[in-house]
């Protein structure tokens, strides 16, 4: 027998569950509620409450705000609510449920365990399959840690999948799947040489939200864009959520990326939540905040407008909704240490209480310009799914963008098709075209050519049509224009001519995001060609499809190799990493341009007007006194050709990159350089290649037959 703990009035402020040595404060808002109750349980799958707490709306109601003091209640006790208020109807909207257990929008940890989705789509008590929160002492030695402070120019972003990176068991860790079997690949990320992890979203979220067919199969909720509790980390990637252990193993992921000198980037969800549309679940917003945490029709509010293709839109430029997500994304950050966010679908909250897109959306602004998030990185995927799209126009500007545009025209022109090297021209160097115009920069870039959503990396150049049978919705989910290339085959292949083109492709695909101006994005096991055999959204395969497989680390480390040694590259080289767009002028130390563009030859102008080139090479002077100057050529034709170099006094072009020859041929670190005795380097067809120069005076001797040799390293020879 459980005993009954004593009261007191409480305070509305903060919202969710304060623990103090004292006992408890619970609060939470609800405008329009009539009767709160707070039902405390013993556990996180206990059928009954021990104590229910019926508030009095006299003693325990400020405002909005309901509350009460439970005193000396321990942390680890577990909890959920039930709001009474007016029933649903065409003009409010309301939809209140008395018997429905509530979770705790402010809940620092909850438990999904018991949780059925299905009784929470139905009238009637679900107290017994209910998500519950969890009081939680979250004092915790963080060390002197504090978020990091890289600069954007810098960043070299890795995006990855919490469960998925560890869960296979070829990543050999000790807790598979979790924030702490991340935690044991730290070194592997440092040795890759990435600044940033982007985790995809690790709020708490509903791993039962699928299409029925899809659930059927018994698949889930794998990807995690349907969160429903905002402050709690997910309890599925932690090792023992029944303790309500998330903030603590989540604080250590965050200070042990810290302590490694990798920053932390939240994938973060506020455009849409896990309780879909009318005929979904009744989690918490539904049945406590009533008609304004959504999107719903001007003439009948118990329609949800749906602007994101989960059913619901979140109305986030109410002024309630908008101090929600705000103090949100301040507590991650304030308490949690995290870096930046991603934010999925962000043109949604650009859209106002009618739907229509704002000009100055009071959310927006109001992220950009909060003290307390001023060094966070905030990265906007521009674009929802109703059509909106916003690269290059999102509001604000303190916003990095993920830039499709550059994704799209990269892709073309990876798969060689002709008419694109003029924007690819203006996409590697920053997309002037989008941001310069508005006093934005560089970095307002995203760049990437692959991510979560959509081919993989080796799928791009191994599929020409995605294959999503898998999913259970009969190959309709998932992006139909792909821009992919299947090199001549769809799938695996034994053909080896093919094999090795799609090898070179990826190396390609690296070398130009590595050398484009902005912030390169990575999608975590491109660099060892993970394949997902095709499936385009693998939003519910948390399979060994989707799971990475650290055996292709070894079976593919050519390609691991050559990522880290572009990385590398990347780092030695200011010019690649410029805050400021080019413009062609003059660098004084330099005595040449900061770029010049060419032809096949130096002597040549680029070929702009010729709408089948396929062909772009550059000079990248080098930004500051004694850096080596870079030049760079993208072939991406079939053809096959003797390159000129341009000639730069008192320098010597050395050979650091070239995609078609065979590791360790391929990139070359500078001590291991040699340089060209000649002005002339043998092109290959669908390759880049990179030349780095040097000082005359700081050359050392060319080994004997070193250029003649190539033809033999040649991978096509």
């Amino acid at each position: 027998m459980h005993k009954k703990y004593t009261l007191r009035s409480g305070s509305p402020y903060p919202h969710g569950a304060q623990f103090s040595e004292d006992g408890v404060n619970f609060s939470i808002s609800s405008r329009h509620a009539t009767q709160v109750e707070l039902l405390l349980f013993a556990h996180h799958n206990s059928p009954a409450p021990f104590q229910s707490i019926v508030l009095d709306k006299n003693k325990n109601h400020t405002f909005f705000s309901w509350h009460v003091f439970v005193e000396k209640l321990p942390a680890g006790t577990w909890y959920g609510w039930r709001i009474d208020g007016p029933s649903l109807t065409r003009e409010s909207g309301l939809r209140f449920d008395k018997e429905k257990l509530l979770v705790d929008p402010w809940a620092r940890a909850v438990s999904d365990k018991i949780w059925q989705r299905a009784a929470a789509c139905l009238p009637g008590d679900n107290s017994h399959c209910a998500m519950r929160a969890a009081v939680v002492d979250d004092r915790y030695d963080w060390e002197n840690d504090v978020p990091l402070a890289i600069r954007s120019e810098k960043a070299i972003i890795y995006e990855l999948h919490v469960g998925g990176f560890t869960r296979h068991p070829s990543a050999k860790v000790k807790h598979p799947g979790t924030f702490a079997g991340l935690i044991e690949k730290i070194p592997y990320l440092q040795d890759l040489g990435i600044t940033h992890v982007e985790l995809l979203p690790v709020m708490a979220f509903d791993e039962q939200d699928v299409p029925p067919h899809t659930a059927e199969l018994q698949l889930h909720n794998y990807w995690g864009y349907s969160t429903h509790s905002f402050f709690s980390p997910h309890p599925g990637y932690c090792v023992t959520p029944q303790q309500a252990s998330h903030i603590r193993e989540f604080r250590d992921l965050v200070k042990a990326m810290h302590k490694a000198g990798i920053g932390v980037i939240m994938d973060v969800v506020f455009n849409h939540t896990s309780e879909a549309g009318a005929e979904g679940p009744v989690i918490n917003f539904k049945g406590i905040t009533g008609n304004s945490f959504y999107l719903t029709d001007k003439f009948d509010k118990r329609i949800f407008h749906d602007y994101t293709g989960c059913g619901n839109t979140v109305n986030a430029n109410h002024p309630l909704v908008s101090n929600f997500i705000i103090s949100c994304l301040e507590y991650w950050v304030r308490e949690m240490h995290v870096d930046g966010f991603r934010f999925d679908l962000a043109s949604a909250l650009a859209r106002g209480e009618d739907g229509q897109v704002m000009q100055d959306p009071p959310v927006v602004w109001g992220i950009e310009l909060s003290q307390k998030l001023a060094k966070t990185k905030l990265i906007a995927e521009a674009w929802d799914a109703s059509g909106l799209y916003q690269v290059g126009s999102f509001p604000g500007y303190r916003w990095g963008e993920w830039n499709g545009m550059y994704r799209d025209a990269l892709r073309r022109f990876l798969r060689g098709d002709p008419g694109v090297a003029n924007e690819v021209a203006t996409r590697i160097c920053g997309s002037s075209d989008l941001y310069q115009h508005q006093g934005r920069l560089p970095i307002s870039g995203i760049n990437f050519i692959t991510c979560h959503d959509g081919f993989t990396l080796n799928d791009l150049f191994s599929y020409n049509h995605k294959h999503n049978a898998a999913n259970g919705e009969h190959n309709r989910d998932g992006c139909n224009n792909n821009l992919s290339y299947n090199c001549g085959a769809e799938g695996p292949t034994a053909n080896g001519a093919i094999n090795v083109l799609r090898r070179k492709q990826a190396k390609n695909a690296f070398a130009i995001l590595l050398l484009s101006h902005g912030v390169p994005m990575l999608l975590a096991g491109d660099e060892f060609l993970h394949s997902q055999q095709g499936n385009n959204n693998c939003y519910c395969q948390d399979n060994e499809l989707s799971w990475l497989n650290w055996a292709d680390s070894k079976q593919n480390a050519d390609v691991l190799r050559f990522v880290r040694q572009m990385i590398q590259l990347r780092k030695r080289h200011p010019s690649l990493m410029r805050r400021n767009f080019l413009t062609g002028g003059i660098l004084e130390h330099r005595g040449m341009a900061d770029i010049t563009w060419h032809g096949i030859t130096p002597d040549q102008p680029p070929a702009w007007n010729n709408s089948d080139n396929r062909f772009l090479a550059f000079t990248l002077a080098g930004l500051e006194e004694g850096d080596a100057d870079l030049h760079v050529v993208m072939n991406m034709s079939d053809d096959k050709f003797d390159l000129h170099l341009p000639s730069v006094p008192d320098r010597t072009w050395c050979l650091a990159v070239d995609t078609s020859l065979k590791s360790p041929h391929d990139i070359i670190p500078p001590e291991q350089q040699k340089p060209l005795k000649k002005p002339l380097y043998p092109m290959d067809s669908r390759s880049v290649v990179v030349f780095e120069n040097v000082e005359n005076d700081m050359l050392g001797n060319a080994a004997p037959g070193f250029f003649s040799k190539l033809a033999h390293m040649r991978i096509f020879d």
